[in-house]
């Protein structure tokens, strides 16, 4: 609190409070507490670039992506499907859809996986009771050590108090909650908080999300569906702008949503991607959580036992690929290769980016960027949805399929 002073005329003039200064120096001791935890942070307060708060104001690879994507001809194209499928959009049946009416019976697998993965920890617990002694007496030496260094902050009289989780209080019910539904996939003993929820942000990224629901599902039923029954090749255009839409729901919408609910501080959820001059910096900056997880906990990890930087990135390249094919084609039971190989032709994809910058100039290398996801990534998805109904409805049943 201030205090008060009474002047010469006999006028009451208040003093600055010095609740400022303390702040400030608490953010300090804060930050400085911060980098010396041995979780190694990597997130800290920031704006995600779309939001007018970040000032960010380099926006040149979409221009570079707006003449390719008019040398398509996608208006062209949506002309020609109006003209020839009318319009096709159905509400009633994204219900059906996004319900699962028509996935089958009700076994419910996640939640037997979930029981038997429950079983085995218990039956490991239970059997590794020799070895409980020692590691009790690890982390009571862990946690005495960390309980020294606190008290030898809170008892310093220079240095302000910082409220920050020290290990192993944050061993909880409510810590492991907050990082499953964090916006991020690296977890830290303390991850940077914001004070309050801005409602006016809130409400703009829910009806962003609405609506750029509405605006996906009726792209989808109005442009993917028809181009199915007839070829492969109409699939890129339509196909890439959904993807682009769903960037924009999923990275700046929802997960701005979820991390202002949460008070969860590091928006970097994407950087500048589009200004991406080779396929290495687009696969940097267009997903940040993954990204930051491949690296902290397999890039750094295999360079530091002392493995070539090139190793180490066709290793996460590899990862990555596998994953991508599993997420796909399990849920879809279509167990073919395309993502798989889409993702490990980004390696070659990559050289050829580099000498087009390096020959051509930045501008060519973004275009190269912005070819391969107009041509590639979309063309990988359609082919798995061609392949789905294929298999699985019958050639008879495409009609069919396009109205579900």
């Amino acid at each position: 609190m201030g205090t008060t002073q009474i002047d010469e005329n006999g006028v009451i003039r208040y003093r600055r409070a010095k609740s400022v200064s303390r702040a400030e120096d608490i953010q300090k001791e804060e930050a400085k507490v911060r980098r010396s935890q041995p979780d190694k942070p990597c997130h800290r307060p920031r704006d995600s670039l779309f939001s007018w708060s970040s000032g960010f104001d380099n926006f040149t690879g979409l221009v570079n992506w707006g003449f390719l994507l008019l040398t398509v001809g996608g208006v062209r194209l949506l002309l020609e499907n109006l003209i020839k499928y009318g319009i096709r959009v159905d509400p009633q049946q994204w219900f059906i859809v996004l319900t699962g009416q028509h996935e089958g019976g009700s076994e419910h697998p996640s939640i037997i996986l979930l029981m038997f993965n429950l079983w085995c920890r218990i039956k490991r617990n239970s059997s590794t009771n020799k070895t409980h002694l020692r590691r009790q007496s690890l982390s009571y030496h862990n946690f005495s050590s960390t309980e020294n260094v606190a008290n030898g902050l809170s008892n310093s009289k220079n240095k302000p108090e910082v409220g920050l989780v020290q290990y192993p209080d944050n061993l909880n019910l409510h810590d492991i909650i907050y990082f499953i539904f964090a916006p991020t996939l690296c977890y830290e003993l303390n991850f940077p908080r914001t004070n309050r929820i801005r409602k006016r942000f809130l409400v703009k990224r829910i009806l962003e999300v609405v609506v750029g629901c509405q605006v996906l599902m009726s792209l989808f039923q109005q442009w993917i569906i028809p181009s199915v029954k007839n070829s492969l090749i109409p699939f890129s255009v339509p196909n890439h702008l959904i993807w682009l839409i769903f960037f924009y729901l999923l990275f700046h919408s929802f997960l701005n949503l979820i991390g202002e609910l949460l008070h969860f501080a590091d928006r970097n959820y994407y950087c500048d991607w589009w200004n991406a001059n080779n396929i290495d910096t687009f696969w940097r900056t267009w997903n940040m959580p993954v990204h930051r997880w491949a690296v902290r906990h397999l890039y750094i990890p295999l360079v530091e036992q002392g493995y070539g930087k090139t190793f180490a990135s066709t290793v996460v390249f590899f990862i990555s690929a596998f994953f991508h094919e599993y997420l796909v084609s399990v849920p879809l039971r279509t167990f073919k290769i395309w993502a798989f190989m889409g993702m490990m032709g980004q390696i070659p994809l990559s050289f050829v980016s580099r000498v087009m910058e390096r020959k051509m100039g930045p501008r060519w290398g973004n275009i190269v960027v912005w070819a391969s996801l107009i041509l590639g990534q979309p063309l990988c998805i359609m082919m798995y949805y061609h392949d789905y109904v294929i298999t699985h409805m019958g050639k008879e049943l495409i009609e069919m399929y396009g109205h579900l």
